[in-house]
């Protein structure tokens, strides 16, 4: 099994430039990531952009559907913000014979103190082990597309389709 990595922003990647006292999306934590917790699945990172969640929009999402459907491998592992991942995974719902699984942190890859390790892990894990499908990866759990949306106030996913 091949694996595409695509990066879209978000915390995950953020960066904190003390002179400016403000975040901005960097570059990808994920080959860091995977080179330090000894990954040796076969990987393609493709970085797509570099825009916190809340700036992308329906021509994003259709630029990030393209190059999923076009993509050569079967698997896909989509970085994102937290803020909009739910929706980007809705539109991608429908594409035939791919596993594609979003995933994103709430605390910046770089901080000491991070869920995007923990994140990135359970994604990996779960974009081997699903069908194909649309999921996403936070807080411990796999979330199906759809049925998802982050609690604020908790500061969690959780699925939208249970009482």
């Amino acid at each position: 099994m091949n694996l595409l990595i695509l990066t879209t922003g978000g915390t995950i990647d953020k960066v904190y430039f003390d002179a400016s006292s403000q975040y901005e999306v960097g570059t990808s934590t994920v080959p860091a990531v995977f080179e330090e917790a000894g990954v040796t699945l076969p990987w393609r990172l493709e970085p797509l952009m570099r825009k916190d969640s809340l700036e992308l929009d329906d021509n994003d999402r259709a630029a990030i559907r393209k190059v999923c459907e076009g993509a050569a491998e079967s698997h896909i592992l989509i970085t994102h913000g937290t803020d909009s991942m739910a929706v980007t995974a809705e539109a991608l719902v429908g594409i035939a014979g791919k596993t594609i699984v979003l995933t994103g942190a709430l605390a910046p890859a770089r901080f000491r103190t991070t869920d995007a390790i923990f994140n990135l892990g359970l994604a990996l894990g779960a974009v081997q082990s699903l069908t194909p499908g649309v999921y996403l990866a936070m807080n411990g759990t796999i979330f199906p597309a759809g049925k998802v949306r982050k609690n604020y106030q908790a500061g969690r996913f959780e699925r939208t389709d249970t009482p």
